[in-house]
C-alpha cells in the first residue's frame, strides 16, 4: 500500500509539473507582446517597460520559469493585474463556492444516478428500464447550458420559484446543482444499471431468492454493495471533473465561484490570475484523483496496487 501511494503521488507531482509548464507558458503563446496586450493600445512606453519588468518577461525564459515555479511552491501565484490582490487570495475567496456547486450537483447526481440505475436493472428490458435508459442518453446528449438556461425559463422567469441570479443562498444553489446532477447522474445510472444486472445473475443471488429473501434486501444488501466500488471511483472523479468543469453553469447563473473569476480575468486579460487560476484547479483535480484511486484500493483489496496505472 505504501509504495502505491508513492508511486501515485508521484506521478500525481510529474503532472502537476507539466500543468504549471503550461501555465507558464500560455503568457508567452499569444501572438504579439503580451504586455501591450495587457495594458491595451493606449498604454504608453514606460507602463509597457514597467509592467514587463514586473512580471520579469525582460530575463531568460528558463530564468523566468525557474522564479515562477519557485515562488508557486512558496504559495505566491502572483498579483492580480486587475485588483492588486495576490492571486491566490482572489482564488481561495472563490474556491469555496465553487466546492459547494460541485459537491451539492454531486449529491444530486449520486441520488439519481444510483436510483434509476437500481430501477433499470430491477425491470429489465421493461418500459421502465427503457425510459431509464433514454434519460441517460438524453442527459449525455443536452448540453448543459442549454438546460440550465431551460430551467431558468420555466422555473425562474415563469413560476418564479427561485431567484434568476447574483446569489450565493440555498435556494440560489438549487437550479445550477440541478443542472450539474443530471447531467453528471448519467454516467452513475449507467454504471450502476450494468453492475447491477451483472450481479443479480449470479448464483448467489439465485440462492438469496430460493431461501425467500425480499426483493429490497436482495437488491440493497447483496447486490449494491458489490456494484458500489466501481461506483465509488466514477463518483469520485466526477467530483473532480465537477469542480474543474462549473465554468458555463456559473457563467449562465452568475455563481461567484472559479469559474467565473476565470472568465473575468481572460475578459480583462489578467494573465497572471488566468495562470494561477488554471495550475490551481489542476492541482486540486491531480490531488482528488490520487485520492479516489488510494480509496478504491482500500474499499477493494482485489486490486493490484503495485501495477494500477497512474
Amino acid at each position: 500500500m505504501k509504495q502505491f501511494i508513492v508511486n501515485r503521488v508521484l506521478s500525481g507531482i510529474v503532472v502537476i509539473f507539466g500543468i504549471s509548464i503550461f501555465s507558464f507558458l500560455l503568457i508567452h503563446l499569444i501572438p504579439g507582446d503580451p504586455v501591450k496586450i495587457m495594458l491595451g493600445i493606449n498604454a504608453s512606453p514606460e507602463q509597457v517597460v514597467k509592467l514587463t519588468r514586473h512580471l520579469g518577461l525582460d530575463k531568460p525564459l528558463l530564468v523566468q520559469y525557474g522564479q515562477y515555479i519557485t515562488n508557486v511552491i512558496q504559495g505566491d501565484f502572483g498579483t492580480s493585474l486587475k485588483t492588486g490582490r495576490p492571486v491566490l487570495v482572489e482564488i481561495l475567496e472563490r474556491f469555496p463556492e465553487t466546492v459547494k456547486l460541485a459537491v451539492f450537483g454531486l449529491l444530486i447526481s449520486v441520488v439519481i444516478g444510483i436510483s434509476l440505475g437500481i430501477l433499470a436493472a430491477r425491470f429489465k428490458d421493461s418500459i421502465i428500464d427503457k425510459l431509464c435508459t433514454a434519460f441517460a442518453t438524453l442527459g449525455v446528449s443536452i448540453p448543459s447550458f442549454w438546460l440550465a438556461i431551460l430551467l431558468v425559463m420555466i422555473f425562474s422567469v415563469q413560476l418564479s420559484w427561485f431567484p434568476i441570479a447574483n446569489g450565493t443562498g440555498l435556494r440560489d444553489l438549487i437550479l445550477p446543482a440541478i443542472t450539474l446532477g443530471v447531467v453528471a447522474s448519467t454516467m452513475i445510472m449507467r454504471l450502476t444499471r450494468n453492475g447491477m444486472i451483472e450481479v443479480l445473475s449470479n448464483d448467489y443471488i439465485r440462492t438469496a431468492r430460493a431461501k425467500g429473501l425480499r426483493n429490497h434486501l436482495i437488491l440493497f444488501r447483496h447486490a449494491l454493495r458489490n456494484v458500489l466500488i466501481p461506483v465509488v471511483t466514477v463518483i469520485g472523479l466526477q467530483l473532480a471533473g465537477l469542480l474543474g468543469g462549473t465554468v458555463i453553469i456559473e457563467q449562465v447563473f452568475n455563481w461567484p465561484g472559479l469559474g467565473t473569476l476565470a472568465v473575468g480575468a481572460i475578459f480583462s486579460r489578467d494573465f497572471p490570475l488566468i495562470q494561477g487560476t488554471i495550475l490551481f484547479m489542476g492541482v486540486v483535480y491531480i490531488t482528488i484523483n490520487i485520492l479516489v484511486d488510494v480509496l478504491y484500493s482500500i474499499i477493494d483489496p482485489r486490486v493490484d496496487m503495485g501495477t494500477k496505472g497512474a
